[in-house]
């Protein structure tokens, strides 16, 4: 049995459920070998303006170039189906988090990189995604941004209704941020081009065994 597979046992029963985890025919495994790759979450989190979504949708551009399965989940797009009930006290914030982080883990099981671009300003939230999809199919990345990049990159006005009260518990205003210990990576997006991040994520994928690097240099060859 697969990590991912007794994460599954372990998580998905209820004390004194009758639910059990069905175990499909067609693995994880088989997927990620028809695919040509692993399958990961690279979950950029950072504050609001820092950039992850036109990172990670980026990122999907260059992946999808290589022939990856990808697929992006951003925070604006997630809270207006299977989120939208939800606010942004912490409570729901974690409970953000924690249907995201459920969902991730599905896609993964379909051998599929998924890129999650969300806040998630818990350190606890973001560690339990870890858990849940398993240490090995994880990726940090730390969209590091000043938060004067953040407001000046702000095209919906909202650090400006932050400061103003109009807007409760908004993070870095008056809601903390905290700032990942040890995630696989840190890219600096408010002094970096968007170009060297996404070679930066990309050169981690590569690293880590989810993308294959020859296959990398296959299409750099034929380009």
């Amino acid at each position: 049995m697969s990590m991912s597979e007794s994460n599954k046992d372990s998580i998905d029963r209820p004390a004194g459920s009758n639910t059990v985890w069905h175990h499909a025919s067609v693995t994880r495994e088989r997927r990620e070998a028809l695919n040509g790759h692993r399958a990961a979450v690279v979950w950029f989190t950072g504050l609001s303006g820092s950039g992850k979504s036109t990172l990670a949708h980026s990122v999907e551009e260059e992946l999808h170039r290589l022939g990856c399965r990808t697929y992006v989940f951003d925070g604006d797009n997630v809270r207006h189906g299977l989120c939208g009930d939800l606010a942004f006290s912490a409570a729901d914030r974690t409970e953000n988090i924690r249907r995201i982080g459920e969902m991730a883990r599905l896609f993964v099981d379909a051998g599929v990189i998924g890129l999650t671009a969300f806040i998630s300003p818990f350190g606890v939230d973001r560690r339990f995604v870890r858990d849940l999809v398993g240490a090995d199919s994880f990726l940090e990345v730390y969209c590091k941004c000043a938060i004067e990049v953040c407001e000046a990159r702000d095209v919906k006005g909202l650090y400006k209704r932050a400061r103003a009260g109009e807007i409760k518990e908004f993070t870095g205003i008056s809601s903390p941020y905290e700032e990942p210990e040890q995630p696989e990576l840190v890219v600096d997006t408010g002094a970096e081009s968007l170009e060297r991040c996404v070679a930066k994520v990309v050169a981690l994928l590569i690293d880590r065994g989810i993308v294959q690097r020859d296959k990398v240099m296959e299409k750099e060859g034929s380009t």
